[in-house]
């Protein structure tokens, strides 16, 4: 019994950890993902808390922009906006929500401007292949939306309030009790902008350009047993953004999005063996307004009932084996003069299993294998190894390996006309290797990687009057992630921390032996925050370099680098007060991430923030 509790105090980097610890981490939260605790042992994250969401308010999109390697084009603040990770298609990466992956079934990608920004605990971006876990479009990455829950925290709860520039006001409130048995939280967001700014060098204004979303959660836990829990979480979201328009009598159109998330769970725990059983349902409506004055032109619905089990058994200390099942049945419906013609559905399945061996606590490795079964679509069977090695206390390596998938979405098979359901998935075989040095207090990581993507999926010029999608395009993309942190505490009143981030992305189209339109070839980002007692302040910038927007990497169309800083200020008083002030685009500079749609120059928003 010593020996356990002692082993139960080792950092979670030993093995002998997971083995013993599994107990005493269900007493003091309870995490809805179960799977990331496992990824983190092979796999190095980019980790996002919700002060540091907070800096970036507007949107996910500016989050992701300033604080990962994702590359985001967005047309204009607020609208349609979609991600490029090492080089790939929005398609190609995956939005998980505790744990499910949540990329629409008509688009086959998640609109990250319709994605809520708050209510999260945490956020984690994921870089390279992760179809064995989480499954279709988890080719370039995966950006993860998590929440937990905590016992015995007693009550406590936030509120949040800011006014931006561009008529934008923003409300969030969140409020958790908890005890030794259940656990409850509740948190809300309301944001509204008119989102009207100019960019006269472009001779811009962004005409229409208004939005306003309202988002709920709810979670909730309790304990059945010492070591058995039952969970809740749920999402509900309501939004609509306007398109922007280029002149004043231009025709002012409108989308309107609905989503509902929830996730229940019954998770057991003990010294050898877990098992997480999950029952999700997800929906999301969106209906598209030609006159945003009228009665919607198009929409569209879509449902998915999700049945997931996670069983997880320590052999030994030394070898673990992780079995995954999931069944889902998808579902949509065209809506008016949608594309898709009435109601359409299929039920995919899917089998993993992954064995871990921890050789000693500085050495462990992980082999996963996956086999879908998607209705009427042949899917490849799904592989992965992992290794992570520290040599020494200044340089860790870790080595990943796997080939990943895309199946077909909806729109791809069943668009009217032109879809086509002859379509293969799209599969990627991809590599990265991560060295991570540490001296005194600075971290450095070091990630090359190369990608190759095969049946690339592409909607072309029929020649009869439509667009069709077709498997064509073999993708081979490589380049470079790395990352500098630093985080000190000095005399227990200073404290500093600095996040850098550079990546080099080549992607090209084997056919044409050119860069894919958005990747840019190089990105940086930096975060620094610096905190003294009851003041803190931090600073933002980014580097963009040249951007492809045509295919024939023509630099008249090109978008050129730029630079953009963002800083802000804060101060507490009596531990439960905070106002602060932002200031985003401080240098600024015009610049756009899509072509002809200039993003917002220098503006402000203060903000308050009660603790209670």
């Amino acid at each position: 019994m010593i020996l356990k509790r002692a082993l139960t105090l080792l950092s979670v980097s030993s093995c002998l950890t997971i083995y013993y610890s599994q107990e005493k981490d269900i007493d003091t939260v309870f995490v809805f993902d179960n799977q990331m605790k496992k990824v983190k042992l092979f796999h190095s994250l980019t980790t996002l808390s919700a002060a540091d969401i907070q800096k970036n308010s507007s949107n996910l999109s500016e989050v992701l922009r300033f604080q990962s390697p994702v590359y985001i084009k967005e047309n204009g603040r607020g609208a349609v906006s979609s991600p490029s990770f090492r080089g790939t298609t929005a398609q190609q990466t995956a939005f998980v929500w505790n744990g499910i992956n949540i990329n629409s079934q008509f688009l086959g990608q998640g609109d990250i401007n319709n994605i809520a920004l708050f209510g999260y605990d945490q956020m984690e971006i994921k870089s390279g292949g992760g179809s064995v876990i989480y499954g279709s479009g988890a080719i370039g990455g995966s950006i993860h939306l998590n929440n937990d829950l905590s016992f015995n925290k007693g009550f406590n709860g936030l509120f949040n309030s800011e006014i931006a520039s561009f008529g934008t006001y923003n409300n969030f409130a969140k409020a958790a009790f908890s005890n030794d048995k259940f656990s409850f939280k509740v948190s809300g967001n309301y944001l509204i902008s008119q989102n009207d700014y100019k960019v006269p060098e472009e001779n811009y204004i962004n005409r229409n350009g208004k939005f306003y979303n309202s988002t709920l959660n709810i979670g909730t836990s309790y304990k059945i047993a010492s070591n058995q829990t039952i969970s809740w979480q749920s999402h509900f979201y309501d939004a609509t953004q306007n398109y922007p328009i280029f002149t004043e009598n231009g025709n002012k159109s409108k989308y309107e999005s609905q989503t509902v998330r929830s996730l229940l769970s019954w998770d057991i725990n003990n010294s050898k063996i877990s098992n997480s059983l999950k029952a999700a349902y997800t929906e999301d409506n969106f209906q598209y307004f030609g006159n945003y004055n009228d009665s919607y032109t198009s929409g569209g619905i879509n449902k998915n009932y999700i049945l997931k089990n996670d069983f997880n058994y320590f052999i030994d200390p030394k070898w673990n084996i992780n079995l995954i099942g999931e069944f889902q049945q998808n579902q949509g419906e065209g809506l008016g003069t949608s594309g898709i013609t009435g109601k359409v559905k299929r039920n995919v399945g899917s089998a993993a299993g992954l064995l871990r061996y921890f050789a000693t606590p500085n050495l462990r490795f992980e082999a996963g294998i996956k086999q879908d079964f998607v209705e009427d679509i042949k899917s490849p069977l799904l592989y992965s190894f992992s290794g992570k090695w520290k040599a020494n206390n200044w340089y860790s390596l870790n080595l990943n390996f796997s080939k990943n998938f895309r199946f077909p979405s909806f729109n791809d098979l069943y668009w009217t006309p032109g879809g086509n359901q002859d379509l293969q998935p799209e599969t990627s075989i991809q590599t990265d290797m991560n060295h991570e040095f540490k001296v005194g207090d600075f971290k450095l990581t070091l990630s090359p990687y190369y990608m190759r993507i095969t049946d690339m999926i592409r909607w072309l010029d029929t020649g009869l009057g439509y667009y069709s999608p077709f498997n064509t395009n073999k993708v081979e993309s490589y380049g470079l992630e790395s990352q500098l942190s630093y985080q000190k505490l000095f005399n227990e009143d200073h404290s500093v921390k600095l996040v850098a981030g550079y990546t080099y992305a080549k992607s090209i189209n084997l056919e044409t032996q050119k860069q894919l339109t958005y990747v840019p070839l190089h990105k940086f980002s930096s975060n620094v925050d610096y905190q003294y007692k009851f003041l803190r302040v931090y600073a933002q910038g980014m580097f963009n370099g040249l951007t492809y927007t045509t295919s024939d990497e023509s630099k008249k169309y090109a978008i050129y680098p730029y630079f953009v800083m963002n800083a802000g200020l804060s101060a507490t008083f009596m531990k439960n007060y905070t106002l602060g002030i932002k200031v985003n685009n401080i240098t600024d500079t015009v610049y756009e991430t899509m072509a002809y749609y200039p993003l917002p120059k220098r503006n402000y928003s203060i903000n308050a923030t009660i603790n209670f």
